[in-house]
């Protein structure tokens, strides 16, 4: 019998399996893609910090950028810039091959091809019913990590709840004319309560996409047609993806013989959508945890709640202060927003957070609060009452 069994061969669960599997327990990774490194609906935004901490291959980065161009509704434009390196943007296809890659090479094994239909918990094992290349088929182990992204009904029939508020996010890899930093545009015309952007990856493409509650394909169609309209995107003629993203976390992400990482456990900033550094950070601790858990011999609820524990400890108020300032955003007008970005310009808040050392792109609460607290900005936060700990010192 493994030891552990993953289910979904994301970065994510390829990180649980590789640590695992290089601690030296036998490690199964079960996914429901043909193969790894195909189509992903994910811009693949990352700091260097990340690329740094969890060892990622150089190769998969497409381009390193330190500024970007943010559009009001109306137009206004303010450029983000420092003189150092802020984000990498990577190749998610050849990223998320290379992360399996290195599990496999740290002795986990992958069955592609096999999507998980149920998984029992019983008093010594786990028990997941597989569906592999249409044959029945039932995989044992000790215990089970859910790293099966948005939309998993696993936590569900497991009784952990299931991930709350969620978004659809668009995007399409378009030709481009002369685009070199990223470029994000605000307004209820373009993505309502969200944003739109276009990342530039290579000298002549670039990423276009948004995200929206409602009406996704509409807004995304009419951002593309209007970049090219600027003379940003030489044709509309693409395929766009999307995918789910969940902004707020289950009832619980862990259970007996079990552990719930990454999207599946809502681990992703309300912010942007993105989940890649978040997710890697918890699937870090989760890594931890399940080896004390394993020598132990004890994969209890109450042994692996310290997991739960301590990713909300580390990010807990981090998801808080972004799914509360996501909220507020989404209530605003596009007045409100043109309004804001003039105060921000005029008032030189915007220079003062660029050089501030909260300013991180991986920790945005930091930066909101900073903000919040400016007095400058009191005026706007009547239309939703700030909660008591933003405001706090």
């Amino acid at each position: 019998m493994r030891d552990i069994l993953v289910v979904g061969g994301g970065p994510i669960g390829s990180y649980v399996a590789f640590r695992l599997a290089g601690m030296g327990y036998g490690v199964a990774v079960l996914e429901q893609k043909e193969k790894m490194g195909g189509r992903v609906c994910c811009t693949g935004i990352i700091s260097p910090e990340c690329l740094s901490a969890f060892g990622i291959d150089d190769s998969v980065v497409l381009r390193r950028v330190n500024s970007a161009r943010i559009f009001s509704p109306s137009g206004r434009l303010t450029r983000l810039w420092r003189g150092e390196e802020q984000a990498c943007i990577i190749d998610r296809a050849a990223f998320d091959l290379s992360m399996a890659e290195r599990a496999i090479d740290a002795g986990a094994e992958y069955h592609f091809s096999s999507p998980v239909r149920s998984i029992t918990v019983k008093d010594d094992r786990v028990v997941t019913e597989v569906a592999q290349n249409g044959t029945g088929l039932e995989f044992e182990a000790r215990a089970v990590v859910i790293a099966s992204g948005f939309g998993s009904r696993l936590p569900g029939i497991l009784g952990l709840g299931k991930a709350g508020d969620c978004v659809v996010g668009a995007q399409a890899e378009v030709a481009t004319a002369s685009v070199d930093e990223i470029e994000v545009y605000m307004g209820r015309e373009v993505a309502p309560g969200f944003f739109g952007w276009l990342v530039p990856t290579t000298q002549k493409k670039a990423l276009v996409g948004l995200l929206s509650r409602r009406r996704a394909d509409f807004y995304m169609r009419k951002l593309i047609s209007s970049l090219r309209e600027q003379g940003k995107v030489i044709s509309d003629e693409v395929e766009p993806g999307y995918r789910g993203i969940t902004l707020s976390p289950p009832k619980r992400t862990y259970g007996g013989r079990v552990i719930v990482v990454g999207d599946a456990a809502g681990q992703v900033k309300p912010t942007t959508g993105g989940g890649i550094y978040l997710g890697l950070l918890s699937a870090e601790i989760a890594a931890k945890h399940l080896k004390q858990a394993l020598e132990d011999d004890d994969l209890s609820p109450g042994r692996l709640a310290g997991y739960e524990r301590e990713w909300k400890k580390k990010l807990g108020q981090e998801l808080k202060i972004c799914y509360w300032a996501r909220r507020f955003y989404e209530k605003l007008s596009d007045k409100k927003i043109d309004q804001i970005f003039d105060i921000i310009t005029a008032n030189g808040i915007d220079e003062a957070l660029l050089k501030a050392d909260s300013l991180s792109f991986d920790w945005h609460g930091r930066a909101i609060v900073k903000l919040a607290r400016q007095k400058v900005m009191s005026r706007f936060f009547n239309i939703i009452r700030l909660p008591s700990w933003i405001g706090a010192e």
